[in-house]
């Protein structure tokens, strides 16, 4: 019998902390849907110790997966067949046993609308050749899956064990049709999981995936205080609003995994990794920002270069005043400039444009894009 998630009850809504009970949320990569709350992962790290529910390890759904598709596509900045989507990438793994269906519902229901955005389902855990079978009958929807692998073996950081990611991984490639899978390398956590050894297990698995994308540890301060409550040994002196991994980190992370000429290609941006797979620019617009793309592989420098171009002053303006930019935007060739608009407005104003969006207030600086500099512990 097919497992499901139970309705959430009004006693237990009542306790759900409320940043959770608007199931749509403009993130990064698109828009998020997460109508399903509840993990039993425990990932020491995990996003959910922002929002108050890290002990909540049974799924439960917010509302029907009709209600929270309706929710999602009748979004004020939800435009077809341009705004990228991601499912249950926030509360929950889309892949648990008692969440899947829903999950496979739900791109059900996007496709059979024609749409053709790019949908991301990111997943640790178990994939099927059944589930393959599913993804592969989607027609219209760009659909990509993203499997999270760390090779971190500390329990207390990370319980579940990464042969479970590297193995839907392989499943996922080999019976790949109409979706692309990548290696989602992350976090990395300098000390932790980037020897030698774990850089070359990590490509050794992008053999077998469309593409790579790695990242550092989101540190914020809720994530810090359980570590201290656990007695886990802190890797950062201090959190950041931004993701951790200092640059000679990096730079030696990509040079070891480059040495590996027959893995995937390796990418610094999610969205970056998602168009080389789907042989289509850069949605975020990243190509103006020179620093990210100088490891991209020349077919898709030349793919997003056609596609990027400064916007129309007389577009811009008006989605500017639309939008309540306060003043006047400033293009650069790195990226369009504004005051006065939350992230949701950002991603919106970035993706109908596909030119990066910046707040003044929180500059992006030379090689820092989307990632902070800090002080590791030792």
């Amino acid at each position: 019998m097919d497992k499901h998630v139970a309705i959430i009850g009004t006693a237990q809504l009542s306790q759900v902390n409320p940043s959770l009970k608007n199931p749509v949320e403009y993130r990064k990569s698109g828009l998020s849907l997460n109508h399903i709350i509840g993990c039993p992962l425990d990932c020491s790290y995990c996003v959910r110790h922002l929002f108050g529910n890290f002990d909540q390890r049974k799924p439960l759904a917010l509302m029907t997966d009709e209600q929270a598709f309706e929710q999602l596509i009748s979004h004020r900045y939800f435009q077809p067949h341009i705004t990228p989507i991601q499912l249950f990438n926030r509360a929950t793994d889309p892949m648990l046993p008692e969440v899947k269906n829903h999950t496979h519902k739900i791109l059900r229901l996007l496709d059979q609308s024609g749409l053709t955005n790019n949908v991301l389902v990111i997943t640790r855990w178990r994939v099927t050749p059944e589930d393959c079978v599913r993804f592969n009958a989607l027609s219209n929807i760009k659909l990509t899956i993203l499997v999270t692998y760390s090779g971190i073996d500390d329990p207390e950081v990370e319980p579940i064990k990464s042969s479970i990611a590297a193995s839907s991984l392989g499943v996922l490639f080999k019976h790949a049709q109409r979706y692309r899978t990548l290696l989602y390398w992350r976090p990395i956590v300098p000390g932790l999981n980037d020897s030698v050894q774990h850089i070359d297990r990590a490509a050794q698995l992008a053999r077998h995936a469309h593409a790579t994308v790695f990242s550092g540890l989101f540190y914020r301060k809720e994530i810090a205080q359980y570590y201290q409550s656990q007695g886990i040994p802190e890797p950062y002196s201090s959190t950041a609003r931004r993701k951790l991994l200092p640059l000679e980190d990096e730079k030696r992370l990509i040079r070891i995994y480059q040495t590996h000429t027959s893995s995937a290609p390796i990418f610094r941006k999610t969205s970056c990794g998602v168009a080389y797979a789907h042989q289509q620019p850069d949605y975020n617009g990243h190509f103006g920002i020179t620093e990210i793309c100088d490891i991209c592989p020349s077919t898709q420098f030349s793919t997003c270069k056609a596609a990027w171009k400064k916007p129309d002053d007389a577009l811009l303006s008006s989605l500017c005043k639309s939008l309540g930019v306060q003043g006047e935007p400033v293009i650069t060739d790195r990226s369009i400039v504004v005051r006065g608009l939350d992230e949701q407005r950002r991603y919106f104003l970035q993706h109908t444009l596909g030119y990066q969006v910046h707040d003044i207030d929180k500059p992006h600086h030379y090689e820092r894009h989307g990632r902070s500099e800090a002080e590791r512990n030792t």
